[in-house]
């Protein structure tokens, strides 16, 4: 449960008071609010409510607010130094509890209303003034007992019968009962404000689910106004004044169409006139609640006073039986073919009514007429044949089975004869659907709870006491009905036979009006309850924010009644009215307070089972085993009730609650769904972590090594974007920074990198985690990034990260080693490695390549993982239409032709489709501009060992390399590979490939450029003697000025043999690759890992460039050294 509540501050100040309770948009507050309210010192500042934004920009929930702005430490003396230095941001528990005394709830609902228009505004309530009885007892009796009970319980009774409706009765008060277990341990966890179900499941199941079942809960409600009223209009034109009817049928075919037209057009005048009172003032609904209440009480005992007269003398009501069938009494006057009238035998008006124009009605003519009691009483023995149902087809005869009748061979249409008809097909799940809405209303007393005087102690007592004792009187209803009345008066469900009096009516004693008028007020009165309710639990949801939409609803008149919440509430009550027929209107709202109760008892469970802390209930009398069996019971009745009616609310509910998730705002009230989401992550990865992973299973779990730059901001954006197109939001991504120094002196730039990487992966739709670490050295915090992140079963399996494209340049030295460090622990942790150069220039999730290639090079078999990762790619809508080639070599034994079928058929099997070319490689000697290529790689090689002088030393040897390096020789022809190390203000020499200054020597060959600017001596990072250069220039005074490809041949031959073949391969491959995909979209290599010696690392990052030179967009792959795909289904 969260931890805010509402409350009010109580000042010896009456303005002040007045202002604090005077707006009627107040937000519940936290104890942090109460604490700092009550300081006097307190500012503007530091009163921010109990919703605080943390460093990603969301709200949460915090108990205590800081109170930085104290001039003085709340605390007395010395007994409590040790905690000094707590006391700015955590207050004493005996100041606390001091300031909290002078703090009460503020009471709710309409009561506010009421105070408003009165003009009277209560500055302090010291006790609320309701107890159980009065507060949750008689509400929800009141809202449970209604409109069924009056005018359709005994037609459940006479058609299902006393054993089908007993059942009925007891599943639905069982269901409520067990909800009510659920609903009494939610609301004694805390304090629950108005808003009633709809808080307790947003709080306990998360905004989610509490949004969608708040809607149904509303929707529910608003149907509920709409029953009720079709309910009155039925009563009054049925029974009070039928001559009022406007649509009147000009013949027996369209009377149930101008029924309806009446229901509508009386309907939409009395919602029309509900919702006026409602608006001008609900003080008025209030105080007329007593009356209502006094006139379901009121009916119910005459309805047992009835009872028990039966028992001395029955009421004086008789039934005309034709044969076993029940006729209208309102067309004739004596039950009987033939009358003595002045010493006279004539015929009644039976005759006119079943022999008109001389044709006389073949049944009518075979049986007789028989006058029964409507009601024989409790000791007449009927009870026997009202035990089992009489369900049947609509326009079915009404007929006493004890009774014979002559039969008739062939029946002619009788709509037109005073029969009694069943008006709809019945049938035992349809009457479960128009009787449960009878056993609604049992959250009554949780919508009051802070107008109690103990609501932990009253919600529970009273609601269930009040749902036993409406249990009580439905379930012995069920049975004085089936043992006092006659079953064919039962079924007639508006008292056709009896004179147009309702059944339950002639039971009554005095007289059948105190039925009529007392459950005409009764249908009255909550018909007004309920647009006085929904509102303002539509109202509710729309405050709380998490539906955009319906935030306009959350406005209302300056005392806070929701006027546009209202005029929605009208409309939709509008829809139910149209229908015109209570019983097809009872079955939806069933759903909607199904659905509602069945979440109820989700929460409970779900509480209950993962045992928060917080989950500290008053009422103990609780299980989740009860809660799971009210669950399933609700489940169960929706679907028994109407299965297609609980697919539509369950569909309603879904869309209201994808909708939340996708739009909704962000909310943590610390709800169930987060621990059983935590409980369900703990139970997989555990799993995740007992047996090893199989093939079959294994996809790319990336941990995305991302630098940011300068500004804290993620450096390669197109690298997430790669991500989640290699993804798809399937399996683990990690999104990784790494920021060089100590956490305690980067905790804030931690946070902000955080913060954008966050935001890097919102919008490039990259679904994962992100992690930032601080480390000494960013090596360090990579090795611990790939050693720990993950946790059990859920850990990487492949880094990716982008090629160090500043691995040349002096301004980041260290990039070439770190990447060759992060290549071999990726290699000593099993892990496959992804290195995507070229970064920037890769497809972002917005661009549709609409055509090309993506070119596999198969070199070496590393596990299949050069397969998958094109077919993983084409499953995005930015690589669909691209197709796929795979490319793999032939040396000199190989049969190409063979190669090109077996890769064929193994492509087969993996079900992947791609384009198979096998590119022959024969041996050849080794290219002048591979030896050079190599000549200058090692050149670079043995200057980058030299730089390691300090830099006062090279200050100083600086100026005297500028002093004699003034007539240096100067380069003719640009070089085709670019020297990356440079000397300030000499440069770097760099070897041409027709031309060149050679200095053959165990060092390097050196040649200046003539510099202009000369940029500060810092910025150097190589650094010559001054002798040695000086023997250099008088060793080759001399020199040629180009030397032909013969006279570089002692050079060549100096070189090492293992760097000549390596850079031979990379450049040959090079040559072929680019031949063949220069022009494509993507292309993936098999990355060489690289020397055991690491000595060679300088020469490991001039391999893979000459390897992907003249690439676009290229993807090294390094497998981790398993298999990562299978041929086997």
């Amino acid at each position: 449960m969260p931890t805010n509540f509402t409350v009010v501050p109580v000042e010896d100040e009456a303005p002040s008071s007045s202002n604090a309770t005077s707006s009627p948009e107040a937000k519940p507050a936290s104890l942090g609010q109460i604490f700092e309210r009550s300081r006097p010192e307190a500012t503007e500042d530091n009163q921010q409510g109990a919703e605080t934004e943390n460093d990603d920009g969301q709200k949460e929930s915090t108990p205590f607010l800081s109170s930085d702005n104290c001039s003085e430490p709340d605390y007395d003396g010395k007994n409590m130094a040790l905690f000094e230095e707590e006391m700015d941001r955590a207050p004493m528990v005996s100041s606390l509890l001091s300031r909290l005394a002078n703090y009460t709830n503020l009471t709710q609902g309409v009561r506010e209303h009421e105070e408003y228009e009165d003009g009277v505004r209560k500055v302090t309530v010291t006790v609320p003034p309701m107890g159980t009885f009065i507060g949750v007892y008689l509400p929800c009796m009141q809202n449970i007992l209604g409109v069924i009970l009056f005018i359709r319980l005994a037609w459940i009774v006479g058609t299902a019968g006393i054993l089908g409706s007993f059942a009925i009765v007891s599943m639905c008060c069982i269901c409520t009962l067990l909800t009510t277990i659920s609903m009494s341990a939610i609301a004694t966890n805390g304090v629950v404000p108005a808003g009633g179900s709809y808080y307790m499941i947003s709080r306990s199941l998360g905004p989610e689910f509490g949004g969608a079942v708040g809607l149904c809960f509303y929707l529910g409600t608003t149907f509920a106004g709409s029953m009720y009223i079709l309910g009155t209009i039925e009563i009054l034109l049925t029974y009070i004044v039928p001559d009022t009817r406007v649509f009147e049928a000009e013949n027996k075919e369209d009377e149930a169409a101008a029924l309806a037209n009446n229901m509508r057009l009386f309907g939409s005048g009395c919602l029309l006139i509900m919702a006026l009172v409602v608006f001008v003032g609900v003080k008025y609904v209030n105080k007329l609640a007593l009356v209502f209440l006094s006139c379901v009480i009121l009916s119910i005992l005459a309805t047992y006073a009835g009872v028990i007269k039966t028992l001395v003398e029955p009421p004086e009501v008789n039934v005309c039986l034709l044969g076993n069938r029940s006729l209208k009494n309102d067309m004739f006057e004596a039950c009987s073919k033939e009358q003595t009238v002045e010493n006279m035998t004539v015929r009644t008006q039976l005759w006119s009514l079943f022999c008109p124009n001389d044709t006389c009605d073949e049944y009518f003519k075979l049986n007789n007429l028989t006058e029964i009691r409507a009601i024989p009483g409790l000791l007449s023995g009927v009870i026997k044949d009202n035990l089992w149902g009489d369900y049947g087809p609509a326009g079915t005869f009404l007929e006493k089975k004890t009774l014979l009748s002559a039969p008739v061979k062939y029946m002619p249409k009788e709509i037109n004869r005073p029969y009694v008809f069943n008006d709809m097909t019945t049938y035992f799940t349809l009457l479960v659907g128009i009787y449960f809405p009878s056993v609604t209303g049992i959250m009554a007393g949780s919508n009051r709870s802070g107008d109690l005087r103990d609501a932990q102690k009253s919600i529970p007592v009273g609601t269930i006491m009040a749902i036993l004792t409406t249990s009580f009187i439905y379930i012995s209803c069920v049975v004085f009905f089936g043992a006092c009345v006659e079953g064919v008066v039962l079924r007639d469900k508006f008292g056709d036979s009896i004179g147009k009096i309702p059944v339950i009516g002639i039971l009554a004693w005095p007289s059948p009006w105190v039925i009529v008028i007392g459950s005409f007020f009764s249908c009255c009165g909550a018909g007004l309850q309920s647009l006085t309710g929904a509102p303002r639990l539509l109202q509710a949801i729309a405050r709380d924010g998490i539906i955009p939409f319906l935030q306009v609803f959350g406005h209302g008149k300056s005392n806070g009644e929701p006027t546009w919440a209202l005029l929605l509430t009208v409309g939709i009550c509008e829809i139910g009215i149209l229908i015109a027929s209570l019983d097809a209107v009872a079955p939806i709202l069933s759903m909607f307070f199904l659905m509602c109760y069945l979440f109820v008892n989700l929460a409970c469970a779900v509480q209950t089972l993962l045992r928060t802390p917080n989950w500290r209930p008053r009422f103990k009398f609780y299980h989740w085993t009860l809660s799971f069996l009210g669950m399933s019971l609700c489940l169960s009745l929706m679907f028994v009730s109407s299965w297609y009616y609980a697919l539509v609310a369950m569909v309603i509910a879904g869309c209201i609650y994808k909708y939340i998730e996708y739009r909704g705002a962000e909310k943590e009230w610390g709800d169930g769904i987060r621990g059983l989401s935590l409980n369900a992550a703990r139970y997989a990865l555990i799993r995740l972590e007992e047996t090893p992973l199989h093939t079959k299973n294994w996809r790319p779990q990336l941990l995305v090594l991302c630098k940011p730059d300068s500004n804290l901001a993620v450096k390669h954006p197109r690298l997430l974007s790669f991500t989640s197109q290699l993804k798809a939001g399937k399996g683990l991504t990690i999104v990784c920074s790494v920021l060089q120094g100590s956490y305690m002196t980067r905790g804030q730039q931690i946070k902000t990198v955080e913060k954008n990487l966050k935001a890097a992966m919102v919008s490039e739709k990259t679904k994962g985690f992100h992690q930032v670490v601080a480390s000494s050295n960013l090596r360090d915090g990579f090795s611990v990034l790939i050693q720990s992140a993950g946790l059990g079963g859920m850990k990487h399996n492949a880094v990716l990260m982008a090629w160090p494209a500043a691995w040349q340049q002096a301004r980041e030295p260290g990039s070439r080693k770190n990447f060759i460090e992060t290549v071999r622990e990726t290699t000593s942790a099993h892990q496959a490695l992804l290195v995507a150069k070229n970064i920037d220039q890769f497809p972002d999730n917005s661009e549709r390549l609409k055509e090309g290639t993506i070119d596999v090079w198969w070199i070496v078999h590393d596990g299949g993982l050069l397969m998958l990762l094109p077919f993983l790619l084409r499953q995005h809508k930015v690589w669909r239409k691209c197709r796929m080639r795979i490319f793999t070599v032939a040396q000199m034994d190989d049969n190409s032709i063979q190669m090109k079928k077996d890769l064929q058929m193994f492509l087969y099997h993996l079900r992947i489709d791609a384009v198979v070319e096998v590119v022959e490689m024969h041996d050849s000697d080794i290219s002048a501009f591979t030896y050079e290529k190599t000549l200058v790689m090692e050149q670079r090689s043995q200057m980058l060992k030299q730089m390691q002088l300090s830099r006062t030393e090279r200050e100083r040897e600086i100026q005297s390399i500028t002093d004699v390096s003034r007539g240096s020789i100067k380069r003719k022809k640009p070089s085709p590979f670019k020297a990356p190390y440079q000397i300030h203000p000499v440069t770097i020499p760099y070897i041409p490939a027709a031309e060149a200054q050679l200095i053959h020597d165990r060092n390097t060959a050196s040649h200046s450029e003539k510099t202009t600017n000369l940029p500060p001596p810092d910025k150097v990072h190589m650094t010559w003697t001054k002798d040695k250069l000086i023997s250099e220039r008088a060793k080759h005074k001399e020199s040629m000025p180009v030397k032909d490809m013969f006279n570089m041949r002692p050079e060549w031959e100096n070189l090492n043999q293992s760097n000549v073949r390596r850079m031979h391969t990379a450049v040959k491959l090079n040559d072929v690759v680019v031949k063949k995909s220069k022009n494509s979209q993507l292309v993936l290599l098999n990355m060489p890992g690289p020397p055991k010696n690491k000595k060679g690392d300088e020469n490991y990052m001039e391999f893979l460039e000459a390897l992907t030179e003249g690439l676009n967009r290229v993807l090294l792959v390094r497998g981790g050294g398993r298999e990562v795909i299978t041929i086997y289904s």
